[in-house]
């Protein structure tokens, strides 16, 4: 090529230019419906070339592969899977409302099982696809040229119904995508009646007419909300959710599916659940015993068997919340109105197509005029020439071809060119007096119907009298009952998990440094119990027997909490260290456990007592405690940059409290004096303190009459709750101890009990005392050595 052909061009306009042209093409010629009769392209060629070679619903079956072959060697210049693909599809009754292809065979299933090869499937027009298909041959749509000129074909089908909203569609192209819902052929039908004969109605008007999506496969939609959005602008969001019933058969529970979401693949929910149930199970929630799909040709029916105590509404929604049970249908009802994409609400799409049948009847009607004025005129020249017959059969008899026969009657009679031909062309038996009849007969039907057809085409309200009378027709032969249940408000899907759970006793350990564990109550019995597995320099803050379905409030030294369901956490062996909290839950390096709640139920009417270093007192009530979510630390008590928590307890209103500070001030206080208060509140002053001292414990006193001291050397005493006295808040208290100044000790502990009651301390192995065992001393003593020196961590109870 010389370089005088060459022309510059920046490569941004080529690509721009091209890329134009091949959008132009994929959003009107391929992917996005037509507003007026709610076809794709390949769709439409489909169903005119079945039509064409005559393979209609009430002749037998032909195979798919001949109708593919004519659609793509005739109109479709792709590939015979895109085409194949798309007539399967138009056939499968649960992705079409209502299929416009008849498919004999293997047509694929809602387990999106692949359809059987072209050459294996037969199929026809469904009957519902003549009446998208009706009068096209009576000049109503433009046809147009096929793609290599050797034919034509329509560039939209008359669409006796607005098949846009019946069916809906799917698709995505550059830049666009749609996504129209079905609509229920009788609602529709009614509200096209209603725009037709009140244009100026309301979107309101059509919302007491259009209830919302009905979909194939049924199901439940939700949101009332969504579905006006829908109706109103063409764009909305809906959930749609699975039908299902609860039913109890012999000794046990079973949730039956009867109908699943719209374009939802029944074997990945049957596998999803049952991936679910194993995985419940492996987590102790073994209340569903089996899945099955037992759907046949009578419908679709999904089984999952429970246990008859189990919980079956949690377990359904637990079923929705994590598999396709329940969806959300995003609408964004994009078709191609005028050669351009638009975004259309029901009210527009139902206009467009309404103008459009308009100008199908109107061209439909003057075809029909036409056609019979013509047979009109015929049958005056047929009737005037019965009634000089001998001349007309003379002139014929004497002229010597067909040419020059009418061209004398015209001559002779006056007739017309058309009039001359028809008579020249009449059998003499036709001639005879019955046929007269019949001819006069056919004269003045044709005169009625004329006069029909031009108050049609020149009355509107007749116009639309013809239309409503054909939508009504159509309602009769094909209208079906609503499949999908509307509901105004979307259900709050409650999962009560602990109902989920199989209630079982577990011990439960955790330690200062944040090691948890739980182990099952056969480890625990097969094991040397009074040796439990820590980390060098921890020890624990809880050991205790609870239930998988208890939770544990754990609080740490910088006034902050977590939760935590017992059954989350992972299970070890008793000589296990186990996990460190962060695997729930965010701890800082610095942060230690201090106290641990086990709770049953948060509706009981308990307090938890916060008691801070700086001797700051906090009264709330365990209600308050409870987190909607269990991976996260909220702050406890609203505590000074430089103060700490040291004691947290579950109490009653009308207990006592004791609290003991570091060189050994004690306060015994009434609870019932304290206020109950937030859970991030600071609270009040609950004892006096010496500027070198601070608060170390407290200790919840009920009934207990025994006061345990416990000193930073390990050492114990023990005094009588009798004989301490009461005193007010924000005061001093009570010296619990004798101040040694040569050799001081500290006091770490107090803690109530009864004389029976045994006491827990760990040094690398669990040792108990007996609380009666333990000195009963005065106030102004010392401590006692009762463990023998041993450098013991108290676990308080």
């Amino acid at each position: 090529m010389s370089n005088s052909n060459n022309i510059p061009m920046p490569i941004e306009e080529i690509m721009g230019d091209r890329f134009g042209r091949y959008s132009k093409y994929i959003i009107q010629e391929r992917a996005l419906p037509d507003v007026r009769d709610g076809l794709k392209p390949v769709q439409r060629r489909i169903l005119f070339a079945m039509h064409h070679d005559g393979n209609v619903y009430n002749k037998p079956y032909r195979k798919s592969a001949k109708t593919v072959g004519l659609v793509i060697g005739n109109y479709h210049p792709h590939g015979d899977s895109s085409v194949y693909e798309a007539m399967v599809r138009m056939s499968q009754d649960w992705k079409m409302s209502m299929p416009l292809v008849d498919m004999q065979g293997n047509n694929g299933s809602i387990d999106d099982d692949p359809a059987a090869a072209m050459r294996y499937t037969e199929a026809r027009l469904s009957k519902l696809s003549h009446r998208l298909l009706e009068n096209i041959d009576e000049e109503v749509v433009p046809f147009v040229l096929n793609f290599d000129d050797m034919t034509t074909e329509p560039s939209v089908l008359p669409a006796r119904y607005p098949n846009l909203l019946m069916n809906g569609s799917t698709g995505i192209a550059a830049g666009y995508a749609t996504n129209i819902p079905p609509f229920n052929f009788n609602e529709i039908m009614e509200a096209a009646t209603y725009r037709l004969n009140h244009p100026n109605s309301t979107v309101e008007d059509l919302l007491t007419i259009v209830k919302g999506p009905d979909f194939p496969t049924g199901a439940i939609i939700e949101s009332q909300a969504g579905i006006e959005d829908i109706i109103k602008t063409g764009k909305g969001r809906i959930v749609v959710r699975a039908k299902a019933d609860i039913v109890k058969e012999k000794g046990r529970q079973q949730i039956i599916i009867t109908e699943l979401p719209y374009e939802v693949i029944k074997s990945n929910v049957v596998r999803k659940i049952d991936d679910l149930r194993f995985s419940m199970a492996e987590d102790g929630l073994g209340d569903v015993m089996d899945v099955r799909d037992e759907s046949d040709r009578n419908g679709l029916r999904i089984v999952i068997d429970c246990k008859l105590n189990a919980d079956t509404t949690s377990i359904l929604n637990l079923f929705y919340k994590h598999t396709e049970l329940q969806v959300y249908y995003n609408a964004n009802m994009v078709a191609i109105v005028d050669q351009r994409p638009k975004v259309c609400s029901v009210a527009d799409i139902l206009d467009a197509y309404i103008e459009f049948r308009k100008d199908v009847v109107l061209k439909r009607s003057q075809y029909r005029y036409d056609r019979k004025e013509k047979r009109l005129h015929i049958l005056e020249g047929l009737m005037k020439a019965v009634s000089i017959l001998d001349e007309v059969i003379d002139i014929i008899r004497r002229s010597n071809n067909r040419k020059e026969s009418y061209q004398n009657l015209m001559k002779a009679f006056d007739f017309t060119q058309v009039q001359a031909e028809a008579i020249v062309d009449l059998q003499l038996y036709r001639l005879s007096s019955t046929d007269i009849t019949k001819l006069q007969a056919e004269y003045a039907e044709l005169t009625n119907d004329l006069d029909h057809l031009a108050l049609i085409l020149k009355d509107s309200s007749m116009l639309n009298y013809v239309i409503t009378q054909e939508f009504k027709e159509l309602s009769e032969e094909f209208g079906y009952e609503r499949r999908s249940e509307i509901r105004a408000e979307i259900a709050n899907l409650e999962v009560d998990h602990l109902s989920l759970i199989n209630d079982e006793n577990v011990m439960l350990t955790l330690s200062q440094d944040g090691y948890i564990k739980r182990v099952s109550m056969r480890s625990y019995g097969s094991s040397q119990q009074n040796i439990l597995g820590l980390k060098e320099d921890d020890h624990p803050v809880l050991i205790e027997e609870v239930s998988t379905i208890d939770h544990i409030l754990f609080f740490t030294n910088k006034g902050r909490y977590g939760m935590l369901l017992v059954h989350d956490i992972e299970e070890f062996r008793w000589r296990d260290i186990g996990n460190h909290l962060n695997q729930y839950v965010k701890i800082e390096p610095d942060e230690k456990i201090i106290k641990t709640v086990v709770v049953k139920d948060f509706n009981n009417p308990y307090y938890l007592i916060s008691v801070s270093k700086k001797g700051m007192l906090k009264k709330t009530a365990l209600k308050d405690y409870e987190l909607k979510r269990t991976g996260q630390m909220v702050k406890a008590m609203n505590l000074d940059k430089d103060d700490e928590l040291v004691y947290v307890g579950q109490t009653f209103n009308a207990d006592e409290l004791v609290i003991v500070s570091s060189l050994g001030q004690g306060l015994r206080i009434d609870l019932e004096t304290i206020n109950a208060i937030g859970v991030r509140a600071k609270g009040v002053i609950a004892i006096k303190l010496r500027d070198d001292d601070w608060v170390v414990d407290a200790s919840r006193l009920a009934d207990e009459t025994e006061l345990i001291f416990i000193s930073n050397k390990h050492q114990l005493k023990r005094i009588k709750v009798s004989e301490f006295p009461k005193h007010n808040r924000a005061t001093q208290g009570q010296a619990v101890m004798r101040w040694v100044k040569s050799n001081p000790s500290f006091v770490e502990h107090v803690s109530c009990h009864n004389l029976d009651d045994t006491l827990e301390f760990y040094d690398e192995e669990i040792i108990t005392v007996q609380v009666k065992d333990v000195p009963i001393m005065k106030f102004d003593t010392s401590f006692s050595n009762v463990l023998d020196g041993k450098m013991c961590k108290f676990i308080k109870s």
